[in-house]
C-alpha cells in the first residue's frame, strides 16, 4: 500500500498529481452505494408513479452528467476524457432500497475511480431529491469504489 498523500508537495502544498510520465492504459472504474427508502417510496420509483416522472431516469442521467463534471467539483482532479459512463440500478425490495452501479472508461494517464464514486453519489442525491417531498428520512449508504483496472495497479474489493 502506498502510504504517500501525492496531492501535497513537500512543502505541504496542495498540487495536481503530474501524471505527464505516465503511459496511456484502458482504465476502468466499477463504483456503488446504495439510498435507503420508505417502502412506499420504493414503490412508487418501482412502479415509475412518482409525481416527479421516472425517477431513475432522471437519476442515470444525473450521475452520468456528474461523472463528465468531476474536475469541476474536486479541485485537484485532472479533466479527463472519458470514454464510457454507465449508470444503472437495482432494487432490493427487503431491504427498501435502490442500489446505484457506476461504470467509468477512459483510456488515459490516471484513473477514473472519482468519476465512479462522483457518478453514484449524485444519482443517489438526485432520487434523494426527486423523492424528498414525500420523506426526507432517506439515507445514503455503503457508497464505495468496488473495482479499479488500468495503471499500475488493479484492486478489486
Amino acid at each position: 500500500m502506498n502510504t504517500e498523500f501525492t496531492h501535497f508537495d513537500a512543502a505541504g502544498n496542495a498540487q495536481m498529481v503530474d501524471v505527464s510520465a505516465k503511459q496511456d492504459t484502458h482504465r476502468v472504474a466499477r463504483a456503488s452505494g446504495c439510498i435507503v427508502i420508505q417502502p412506499e417510496i420504493w414503490k412508487m420509483i418501482a412502479e415509475g408513479s412518482a409525481a416527479k416522472g421516472d425517477v431513475l431516469a432522471v437519476a442515470q442521467l444525473a450521475g452520468i452528467m456528474a461523472a463528465k463534471k468531476c474536475s469541476d467539483l474536486i479541485p485537484l482532479c485532472h479533466p479527463l476524457a472519458l470514454s464510457k459512463v454507465s449508470v444503472t440500478f437495482e432494487m432490493d425490495e427487503l431491504l427498501s432500497c435502490v442500489r446505484a452501479l457506476a461504470t467509468v472508461e477512459t483510456v488515459g494517464k490516471t484513473g477514473v475511480e472519482m468519476e465512479a464514486l462522483t457518478a453514484v453519489n449524485v444519482a443517489l442525491l438526485t432520487i434523494y431529491d426527486m423523492c424528498k417531498a414525500v420523506d426526507k428520512s432517506m439515507m445514503m449508504t455503503d457508497i464505495r469504489l468496488d473495482e479499479k483496472t488500468g495503471g499500475r495497479n488493479d484492486w478489486t474489493r
